[in-house]
């Protein structure tokens, strides 16, 4: 009964706005949040919208404890936004707003229900995780029947590589098992939430419904389904949330409540994508203003957080889904193009709800200081606090894929280059991209990748060189920070083409889709895909991730010991991960010959080590002057002091 209880409680607060404006005879429209609870430390402020409801007087009904403080009215007369004060003493309940106006009478029930006890200070993501990044619709579709639905603008063609594909958090669950058995702890989708564009909605960045999931995906009730079947696997769930901007097709475009909800563009203005001008001491306000105020692309109008309603907006709704659906972490999209002072305020008032929550923001640029500016408690010179815990270490992730880059063909010629047009194949840009974590605030809330969906699919940047591919899975389990693998990469998904290709490198994972001549899922379809060329190394890669992930599982050394590290020569590079308990030796071969391991150069550290255990065989090894270690392969060694 308990269960079943709770069941009608979600429902209730997931589809109150559509029943209740039935009952209001269609005069209100939306009411967001959807629902709240008791206990809460983020005060709530309602958004009402519907005709002319900007006109009305608003009483509140219900038990003690709740009380309307303040009525705002909107540039626009039908919105009115609400200030409600919900006691300690509250009792949770459905509460009655009253809104009268010319004679008329409307009654609107509004859900308060009690917080979920420790909710406040749930843990999330940290060091001790490896999260695993999918593109949702390319994932499995677990449900056919949704692939399409007639409230949404785009129809399902799997076909066309920049269309919806029909996979949907149905196809999530059914394979986490497949997720926890990788090694992975935490899953973090690309958004899910409404994006009704009717073009490429499949990548979720131009959302038109803040508070409800994509229909083509599920519902709200699956998504808290989804986080329930996740953690009962030990895997945490992390929401990407886009703040910077929304979506041309949401419903307020067509009724702004403020004239400066969004930033007005007319004529177009596209954003000048530069990072550096929110922390240069130089610029123009000028470039600042386009950088800030410039819509990312012309379907996606840039939102206006300097609008106390809208910042005051987003903290809810950030707020409100993970009370809703006990999700455990955020990442953010595009984090530098948001005006960065109210940003800053935004990530406060998440981690003031919730101390221990972890949000990773979207600081693509390859310099070093430019990254470190945005981690929380930063020591900038302009006395800048951005509140947000982790960064992502696009620094690290260029220079892995440096070290193990191959040539590709120039474009209509014979000879080669590096990919990417960088110099070559060279481990020595690992260490220096590691030589600079003097200037980071904290080491522990980075976030390390390979790749990520607006990367060029990492195997094909390696040349489809699985030996690289083994390389890199040894740094992203070995270094320091928060590792993220994307999906597909554990058995070296590619394209054939090293360049960004967006729809096609957010490919489809064999085996998701009902036919598929391929199930990558089991060891029993990687065994029989392993006659194909194409997939010839998936089942071997496959392991040897799944070997380190679950490995590194149980290493505190990993998750929180030091690192000391070795010039790199001959194009090789040795480090040590230690603690007082434990050390772990990493050797990186990324030459064309095999190399001794030079033991004695690394004696500071390595001397009275004596045996260890390699950790991708088990077997005991007493590693010497003498130890060889092949072309392009890893070596890695536990010791216990």
């Amino acid at each position: 009964m308990d269960r079943i209880a709770k069941k009608l409680v979600a429902l209730v607060c997931g589809i109150l706005c559509s029943v209740t404006a039935m009952n209001a005879q269609k005069i209100i429209q939306h009411v967001e949040p959807l629902c709240w609870w008791t206990g809460m430390n983020t005060e709530l402020q309602l958004l009402v919208h519907g005709h002319q409801i900007g006109q009305a007087d608003v009483t509140l009904e219900g038990g003690a404890g709740v009380y309307i403080k303040a009525v705002h009215k909107a540039d626009s007369p039908n919105y009115l936004f609400i200030d409600l004060q919900i006691d300690a003493a509250a009792k949770p309940g459905t509460y009655t707003f009253v809104f009268r106006q010319d004679g008329v009478t409307v009654r609107y029930p509004y859900q308060i229900n009690a917080r979920a006890a420790g909710s406040a200070l749930r843990e999330s993501y940290t060091t001790a995780d490896l999260i695993y990044l999918i593109v949702p619709d390319r994932f499995a579709d677990g449900d056919p029947s949704i692939d399409s639905t007639p409230d949404t603008a785009e129809k399902a063609n799997r076909q066309q590589p920049m269309g919806r594909h029909g996979g949907d958090i149905q196809g999530i669950i059914d394979h986490l098992d497949y997720i926890a058995d990788l090694g992975a702890t935490a899953l973090w989708s690309t958004p899910l939430l409404g994006d009704n564009a009717r073009h490429g909605s499949y990548h979720g960045y131009a959302c038109s419904d803040y508070y409800h999931i994509d229909p083509r995906y599920g519902t709200n009730e699956k998504y808290k389904e989804l986080v329930e079947a996740a953690h009962a696997r030990g895997i945490k769930i992390v929401m990407d949330v886009v703040t910077n901007h929304a979506s041309t097709e949401h419903w307020w475009m067509k009724d702004l409540p403020f004239k400066d909800w969004i930033h007005v563009n007319e004529p177009y203005i596209n954003s000048n994508h530069t990072m550096s001008l929110a922390l240069d001491p130089n610029a123009s306000k000028a470039d600042l203003a386009v950088m800030e105020e410039g819509w990312f692309s012309r379907g996606m109008p840039d939102m206006n957080l300097d609008n106390p309603y809208m910042l005051k907006y987003f903290q809810q709704w950030a707020v409100w889904w993970i009370e809703y659906s006990g999700l455990d972490g955020f990442r953010v999209d595009t984090w530098f193009y948001n005006e960065k002072v109210p940003m800053s305020q935004w990530a406060k008032a998440v981690t003031d709800e919730y101390p221990h929550f972890n949000i990773v923001g979207e600081n693509w640029n390859a310099n070093p200081d430019y990254c470190a500016y945005w981690q929380k408690d930063n020591p900038n010179r302009d006395g800048f606090n951005s509140y947000l815990p982790s960064i992502m270490d696009f620094p690290l992730q260029g220079a892995i894929s440096q070290a193990f880059s191959a040539p590709i063909p120039r474009e209509g010629a014979a000879e080669q280059q590096p990919a990417r047009g960088r110099r070559g194949a060279d481990i020595s840009a690992v260490y220096n991209a590691l030589s600079h974590d003097f200037i980071y605030h904290d080491l522990s809330h980075m976030l390390i990748f390979l790749s990520n969906h607006d990367i060029a699919r990492i195997g094909d940047t390696f040349g489809q060189d699985p030996r690289r591919m083994k390389m890199a899975f040894t740094l992203l389990a070995t270094l320091r920070g928060i590792p993220q693998l994307f999906y597909g990469d554990e058995m070296m998904f590619t394209i054939g083409n090293p360049r960004r290709d967006d729809g096609r490198l957010r490919m489809d994972f064999p085996g998701g889709w009902a036919g598929d001549p391929v199930n990558l899922f089991t060891e029993e379809g990687r065994r029989k895909a392993s006659a194909a060329p194409e997939w010839a190394h998936a089942q071997d890669l496959h392991d040897y991730a799944r070997t380190l992930f679950q490995w590194r599982k149980g290493k505190e050394v990993i998750h929180a010991g030091k690192t000391l590290h070795f010039l790199p020569q001959d194009n090789t590079y040795g480090y040590f991960r230690y603690n007082e308990k434990e050390v772990v030796f990493v050797f990186v071969n990324n030459s064309q010959e095999a190399k001794n391991v030079p033991w004695t150069r690394f004696k500071e550290i390595s001397e009275g080590l004596g045996a260890g255990k390699d950790v991708i065989t088990g077997e005991r090894i007493t590693v010497s002057d003498s130890t060889v270690v092949p072309a392009l392969s890893t070596l890695i060694v536990e010791f216990q002091k």
